[in-house]
């Protein structure tokens, strides 16, 4: 009894966690647009090394630094580590420069697809066999980027772009086999140096936001460490207390919170062309996801 209790306790904790940390995900567009007055690169800069900051501090008080040393001991992690730093930077840019450019949505659709990018790249890489129900939920996702193509003339490049980047992100980090904070650390200490020497030159020639745009803009960029590891954490705390699949619904969380922001409080173009590119991409995570659900209970049942 006390053991089933335990464990039920430890689900509604990880399921508290994790969902908080894709709303906290959902909810970045609204953080960002308050650096709007700072260049995407500089908040890039300040969000790396800021990060960097907080997740060293969070990985000495948790006692850390052994596993830190010991997970990078291999050439080949460290070379698979430094990939993944220059992903995620990529990554980090692009998403703070759509938000403050007005594209919102975009960022939304790119979420949205990241899901499908994962079994497409698993099937490419891995050789991972494709099921028929993946099958369709991919070419439902690809009529709906051809469809836009068509009709708008140009590609979804943000949404793609980072949809890519991210599951390309997610692939190393996987063969890497690093914990989730200490690859963090790792990943924004490998491009601190840089990013540092940039902000001091901005700093020299006077064009840095930092110290100039007054403590409210000081603290925002300060506090972009935090909002860039605190999710991280709540996402790796409850990963390892709840089913794949609770997981997976969850995670269309932080891009729906982020097309409503787009919609109805940033107020961006909503067209029919558009609903019917978003209209596949939902239609195709419906079929994934519902697959998904029922081959997990099939497993379970069996």
């Amino acid at each position: 009894m006390n053991v089933m209790k335990t464990e039920n306790n430890g689900e509604v904790a990880g399921m508290l966690a994790a969902g908080g940390a894709f709303v906290l995900w959902g909810l970045l567009p609204l953080y960002w647009k308050l650096l709007g007055s700072v260049p995407a690169m500089e908040i890039l800069c300040h969000r790396i090394v800021w990060s960097a900051v907080f997740v060293a501090l969070l990985v000495t008080c948790t006692g850390r630094w052994k596993e830190f040393r010991e997970a990078l001991g291999s050439r080949k992690t460290l070379l698979t580590m430094v990939c993944s730093s220059l992903l995620i930077g990529v990554n980090w840019g692009l998403y703070i420069w759509s938000v403050n450019s007005g594209h919102v949505l975009e960022t939304s659709l790119g979420y949205y697809i990241n899901p499908l990018v994962n079994v497409l790249l698993g099937f490419l890489i891995f050789r991972d066999t494709l099921r028929p129900v993946q099958l369709v939920a991919i070419g439902l996702a690809a009529a709906g980027v051809v469809y836009q193509l068509v009709q708008l003339g140009q590609l979804p490049w943000i949404a793609l772009s980072l949809a890519f980047s991210f599951s390309l992100y997610g692939l190393l980090r996987k063969i890497a086999l690093v914990e989730s904070i200490p690859g963090l650390l790792f990943e924004t200490l490998v491009l601190t140096p840089v990013v540092l020497a940039y902000l001091v030159y901005l700093h020299v020639e006077g064009t840095g936001a930092f110290g100039r745009q007054g403590a409210t803009i000081d603290l925002f960029l300060a506090g972009a460490g935090v909002v860039t590891s605190l999710p991280l954490v709540g996402f790796a705390f409850g990963a390892r207390r709840i089913r794949l699949v609770t997981l997976g619904l969850l995670q269309y969380a932080a891009p729906s919170i982020a097309f409503m922001l787009g919609v109805f409080v940033f107020n961006e173009p909503f067209s029919a062309d558009r609903l019917i590119t978003f209209g596949c991409i939902w239609s195709a995570l419906v079929l994934y996801t519902g697959e998904g659900i029922i081959r997990a209970r099939q497993r379970q049942h069996s």
